[in-house]
């Protein structure tokens, strides 16, 4: 965070948050501040917890000690806060979630209508400079199942740009994906963050850690255990389970 960023209201503000899958504490003691801009890339282990934080950000999840704030709005059980988040913040999953049975073009406009009440010309305007900015408008007039996957997670993308979010969450987008479709996700969501959009992307894409992050996150059993500019988390890390992750992901 820069000295300049300090005096402004943080994007998502998460202090002492934890939470229980009964039993199994899978979020313990998580204090995290993301300003306005930022880009945060939130790596580590399968099972540490990266999907529930960020599915927590939104109230996807519903976490059982600490406050989570986003965008001045604190999120508890008043629903209208919960409301008045997601409309807010845009996320895009690990599976695209389009509606098989509407249009690229369909998909887009769908929210911009039914929750910001804009008309279906205004609708479709918004969706098509999005869908310009994913580079693919000509694909406005097929049905999802007539695109590839990397396609349709930008389709995703371009449908959370739709709703005009403050905030980009990101839950492994690239993972469900062949690799030679990867790049141009990877490379939409890079686009993104050139533009100043405030982004958490939950990723095991190293390299676009290392291209577009502010700041990494590693996370391990359900804590946060080292948080590092890019430059720093790759060539300095601290932790030694941070080390061994490394080592393990990058052939060190």
């Amino acid at each position: 965070m820069t000295a300049a960023s300090a005096t402004r209201t943080p994007a998502i503000r998460i202090e002492g948050m934890s939470k229980w899958y009964g039993a199994f504490q899978v979020l313990a003691d998580i204090d995290l501040t993301v300003m306005p801009g930022d880009r945060l890339v939130v790596c580590g282990p399968s099972g540490s917890g990266k999907s529930t934080l960020i599915r927590c950000i939104n109230r996807l999840e519903e976490h059982q000690e600490g406050t989570i704030t986003v965008d001045g709005i604190r999120l508890d059980e008043n629903t209208r806060n919960i409301d008045a988040v997601r409309k807010e913040v845009g996320m895009v999953f690990q599976q695209f979630n389009l509606f098989p049975h509407l249009t690229i073009l369909e998909n887009c406009t769908l929210a911009p209508r039914t929750v910001r009440r804009m008309s279906k010309s205004d609708a479709e305007a918004r969706a098509m400079h999005y869908l310009h900015k994913v580079r693919i408008p000509e694909q406005a007039g097929k049905y999802p199942g007539q695109l590839s996957g990397g396609q349709q997670q930008r389709v995703a993308i371009a449908r959370s740009l739709c709703m005009d979010p403050r905030i980009m969450l990101f839950d492994e987008p690239t993972s469900a994906l062949d690799p030679e479709m990867i790049k141009e996700v990877l490379d939409t969501m890079t686009d993104l963050a050139q533009e100043g959009m405030t982004m958490v992307v939950v990723t095991h894409e190293m390299g676009f850690a290392r291209r577009v992050a502010d700041r990494v996150v590693f996370m391990d059993r359900g804590r946060i255990v080292e948080q590092k500019p890019p430059e720093d988390f790759f060539n300095a890390p601290e932790h030694p389970r941070t080390k061994l992750f490394l080592d393990q992901v990058l052939g060190h």
